[in-house]
Parts: C-alpha cells; sequence; structure tokens
C-alpha cells in the first residue's frame, strides 16, 4: 500500500496515460449530485479516462481545488485533488486522483468556510475534521493508498467524498444563518 507524504508514490495523472477532455460543471439542484455515486473499477478505462477529465476541467477553472464525478455529470466514486498553492493549504500531496474513497479516520472538527462549483452562488460555514487518514484506489492502477493529511487538503477531500455520496456542502452547513451570497469579484 502506497502511504502518506510527500506523493502517494510517485503517482502523477500523466500515469493515467491518456488526454483529459474538459468537462461541462452540472450546478445544483442536478439530480446527480443528490445520488451516491457507485464504486469503480479503478483500471476500467472509462474510469482512467474520467480521472483524467476531472483533472482536466479542474485545472481551468479558476479556484478549484477538486472536483468529484457527480460534478460533471457522472454518479461514480471518483474525485481530483490539488491545494498546490493555496494560501491556506500547508500540507499538499500534489494533484491526485482517488477512486472509492473514505475517511478511515478522522480528528478535531473545526469550522470553515466552503464553496462549490456546483453551488456557485453560495459559500457555507462547514464542520469538518482538520487531520484525517483517507484510504483509496489509484485510478489506472488500482494500487491502495492511504493519504494521511490535515488543514486545508483534508478539507477539500471530505468536500470531494462528500460529492461523492451524493451530499453537497449545503447539507453539513448548521441551517440557514451559516449560509452566505458568494461575493463576486469584478
Amino acid at each position: 500500500m502506497i502511504d502518506e507524504y510527500p506523493g502517494l508514490g510517485g503517482w502523477t495523472p500523466d500515469h493515467l496515460g491518456v488526454p483529459g477532455v474538459v468537462r461541462q460543471v452540472v450546478t445544483a439542484p442536478d439530480p446527480v449530485l443528490s445520488r451516491p455515486g457507485v464504486e469503480v473499477d479503478p483500471c476500467d478505462p472509462e474510469v482512467v479516462q474520467l480521472a483524467a477529465d476531472l483533472v482536466a476541467t479542474m485545472r481551468v477553472s479558476p479556484g478549484c481545488v477538486g472536483l468529484a464525478a457527480p460534478q460533471v455529470g457522472v454518479g461514480a466514486q471518483v474525485f481530483s485533488v490539488d491545494v498546490t498553492g493555496h494560501p491556506k493549504a500547508v500540507t499538499v500531496h500534489g494533484t491526485f486522483v482517488l477512486c472509492n474513497a473514505r475517511v478511515v479516520e478522522a480528528t478535531r472538527l473545526r469550522p470553515g468556510r466552503e464553496g462549490c462549483m456546483s453551488v456557485p452562488d453560495l459559500t457555507g460555514d462547514v464542520k469538518r475534521a482538520s487531520r484525517l487518514v483517507v484510504e483509496g484506489a489509484l485510478p489506472g492502477t488500482g494500487e491502495p493508498v492511504r493519504l494521511v493529511t490535515d488543514g486545508f487538503e483534508a478539507r477539500a477531500l471530505q468536500h470531494e467524498i462528500d460529492h461523492c455520496a451524493g451530499l453537497l456542502f449545503l447539507d453539513r452547513v448548521a441551517g440557514a444563518h451559516a449560509i452566505y451570497q458568494r461575493k463576486v469579484y469584478l
């Protein structure tokens, strides 16, 4: 099993071996966002292509630090994350994609503001674990991964795992008082 920081055993999106295609991001209330995704075979060529597409779509989306398959209309447990360069990130594993990920350990709940490409007009305060252990599989190889992270990267992982479970950050806020209109910068 590949373990931990700094780099998922040297795996990078280039290991997928296929070029990614930028996909359209779906927005709420699209039903795919509220249904749990199915587990996938990480070695299936369609899953490998989906992984490459998630990375490509994430990279052309300003401010995006993660993207899950349901956000591009696919009900599957696959997501990409990259918090590199984000001012709130401390632990950074670079760009990676996980399949069938699950949280195996979570500690120290902390509130934080979240936004989402699938809910473009709102942000909200969500309590998330600030230290996290996640297990999943790498697309293309199926190799199991145990990822230990914290802070902003842990928040991003939980946000994407929620997408794969059919949940939006709005499902995690404490109430209407914790939802805000997104600021628009011109």
